[in-house]
């Protein structure tokens, strides 16, 4: 039953955390600033995003309610906290601010840290660790586009 409970409380956050983050945004993807940007040619249409992004955090959810069941350690808390802060903040500093420099910083340091989620706890998960892989392979191709679009514009 402790499993269940969690995945509702990190859905819910998780889910929170996309909610703050759209608002954040102040219409950004929609934006002339955003569309008259030199975008990637290997960018996915804007549909994409949204199913992308509920996925990852359904199955992010998944993966923090196996993970502190087994290890509730404050270390735990304090990273998914950290997580939810720079995931949310992109939305803010790329879109909203226009800050893609910072923008690119932020979302360097959460792939890093969501690489060190898969890595430092996959001995204690084993196969539970691949509910992660997908959130780390999205940033890695969110980093690619913030990259290029600070590179080419």
């Amino acid at each position: 039953m402790k499993f269940y409970k969690g995945l509702v409380l990190f859905v819910i956050i998780n889910f929170g955390a996309l909610a703050i983050g759209t608002w954040l945004m102040n219409d950004g993807p929609r934006s002339e600033w955003y569309s008259t940007l030199n975008q990637a040619p290997w960018s996915p249409p804007g549909w994409v995003f949204g199913v992308a992004w509920s996925s990852i955090m359904l199955l992010f959810s998944v993966y923090m309610s196996y993970l502190v069941q087994v290890n509730s350690s404050k270390k735990i808390i304090v990273l998914f906290s950290i997580q939810f802060v720079l995931n949310v903040f992109w939305n803010y500093l790329f879109f909203n601010q226009h800050l893609i420099i910072l923008g690119l910083l932020n979302l360097v340091f959460l792939t890093l840290l969501m690489f060190y989620f898969l890595v430092t706890f996959n001995q204690t998960l084993k196969n539970k660790s691949v509910y992660v892989l997908p959130y780390c392979l999205w940033l890695v191709l969110a980093t690619s586009l913030n990259l290029y679009i600070a590179i080419f514009n």
